[in-house]
């Protein structure tokens, strides 16, 4: 089996799921974190989600969807699959105009450029949700005194 790779996809989902698990586990009574704002720790003191209460608990409840939606992946309000349909593959390769065709080689060609860019990005989110979860775990050891 080869080593792994510091900077893979797989190895950066992997620490997330793991520190989300392992926070999980440590946070026992996720209500002693209500009420401490996110700004008490610098390690979390940037952050800006869409949580309402903006505490600890609130944050501690997202990290546990997202490892969710890594694991299990992105559900609708109606619990369905999200999936994303892609229009242009459904055009018949007979019926494009040169114009259209070129426009396609086009977009395969930066295809490779996306995906680059797309997964640097999930990358880079990875690893500071990883950061904060092992974060919001040592707020509630200190918590509680562990």
């Amino acid at each position: 089996m080869p080593p792994k790779k510091k900077n893979s996809l797989m190895t950066c989902m992997n620490g997330f799921i793991g520190a989300v698990n392992t926070m999980d586990q440590t946070v026992l009574v996720p209500s002693l974190l209500r009420d401490i704002p996110l700004d008490e720790h610098t390690e979390m003191g940037h952050i800006k989600s869409d949580v309402d209460e903006g505490d600890l608990y609130a944050y501690y409840h997202l990290l546990k969807s997202l490892r969710g939606d890594i694991e299990w992946g992105v559900k609708t309000a109606e619990g369905k699959p999200l999936t994303r349909t892609n229009s242009s593959s459904s055009t018949s390769s007979s019926s494009m105009s040169s114009s259209e065709e070129d426009e396609e080689d086009e977009n395969d060609s930066n295809l490779e450029k996306q995906l680059q860019y797309h997964l640097t990005g999930l990358q880079g989110v990875l690893s500071k949700l990883t950061v904060q979860a092992n974060s919001l775990t040592s707020c509630y050891k200190q918590r509680v005194g562990i």
